[in-house]
C-alpha cells in the first residue's frame, strides 16, 4: 500500500502519518518537528523531523498551472544579517540564500504564490524563474533591478517601478510590489517564529510548504486531502538524501 510513495518502508503506523499530514496542513502557525514530536507522542525528535521533510517533499504538484494575469515579482535574502558584506548584491561569501517570490494580483487580494531559491541576480536567472512559474503574456510588476529587464524578450509585459527606500516604506509609502513584499515578510516571520530559522540546504522545501499553505489558506481540509493525494503519487526519497539535502538543487538558469 505504501510501496513507492513517500511512506515507503515506514515504521510508523498510517494513522500517525495521517495525523502528521492533518496537523501540518491545518495549523495556521505551521508545525515544527518539536511540536509534532510532542503532539503525536513520538519517541525521537529525528522521527518527527524526517516525517515532516518527507511530507514537504510531496507538496509540489508537478502538474500545477503557471501563474497568470498580473504578477508581482521580487527578490530577498533569507538568512541572518552578516557583517563584512559590501552591499546587498554581493554573492561571494554570502551565507543567506537569495529567494525570488512571485504572487498574483487578484484585485485587492493576493492570489497564488511561488517561491524559489536561486543562485544569482542575473537576467538569465530571473528569466528562467519566470518561464518556470509564469504564463507568457502575463504582466510582471517589479522594482527597477537590472535583472528584471529581460522579461519582454520572453513574451511578458513588464512594468518596472522605483522601490522607495526602507525608511520611506516604514513611514507608509506604498511599495512597488506590495503583495510580494508582504509574502516575503510573512515568510521571514514564519521561518523565525515557527522554526527559529532553517538551514540554507533545506530552505527550498520550507518554501514549498509556505507556498502550499498560502495557496490553500482558505481551504485547510482540502489542503489535507491534496497532500495525501500528492504523497501517494510521490516517489520515495532516501533518508540519506533528505539528511544531506542532496535531492534539493538550485534550478538551472537554462530551465
Amino acid at each position: 500500500m505504501t510501496a513507492g510513495t513517500v511512506l515507503h518502508n515506514t515504521k510508523q503506523p498510517l494513522t500517525v502519518w495521517f495525523w502528521a499530514a492533518y496537523l501540518l496542513t491545518t495549523d495556521k502557525r505551521g508545525l515544527s518537528a518539536l511540536l509534532l514530536e510532542r503532539q503525536l507522542g513520538l519517541r525521537r525528535y529525528e522521527t518527527a523531523w524526517m516525517m515532516l521533510h518527507k511530507l514537504r517533499r510531496a507538496m509540489v504538484n508537478p502538474a500545477r498551472e503557471l501563474l497568470q494575469g498580473k504578477i508581482e515579482l521580487d527578490e530577498a535574502w533569507i538568512g541572518a544579517p552578516q557583517p563584512g558584506l559590501r552591499g546587498s548584491r554581493q554573492l561571494k561569501g554570502r551565507k543567506a540564500a537569495l529567494v525570488v517570490a512571485a504572487v498574483e494580483r487578484r484585485g485587492k487580494q493576493a492570489g497564488r504564490l511561488r517561491l524559489e531559491v536561486v543562485p544569482t541576480f542575473t537576467s538569465a536567472t530571473m528569466l528562467a524563474f519566470a518561464r518556470r512559474n509564469i504564463a507568457a503574456g502575463s504582466t510582471i510588476y517589479t522594482d527597477k533591478m537590472t535583472g528584471f529587464l529581460a522579461f519582454p524578450e520572453a513574451g511578458y509585459r513588464h512594468v518596472a517601478r522605483k522601490q522607495p527606500k526602507t525608511s520611506e516604506l516604514r513611514k507608509g509609502k506604498r511599495s512597488a510590489v506590495p503583495f510580494a513584499d508582504r509574502a516575503i515578510g510573512n515568510l521571514q516571520q514564519w521561518l523565525i517564529g515557527t522554526h527559529h530559522g532553517v538551514s540554507r540546504a533545506q530552505l527550498q522545501v520550507y518554501l514549498d510548504e509556505f507556498v502550499f499553505r498560502h495557496n490553500r489558506r482558505r481551504q485547510p481540509m482540502a489542503a489535507f486531502q491534496t497532500l495525501l493525494g500528492l504523497g501517494s503519487g510521490r516517489s520515495p526519497t532516501t533518508y540519506a538524501s533528505i539528511r544531506g539535502a542532496t535531492d534539493l538543487r538550485w534550478p538551472s538558469v537554462q530551465a
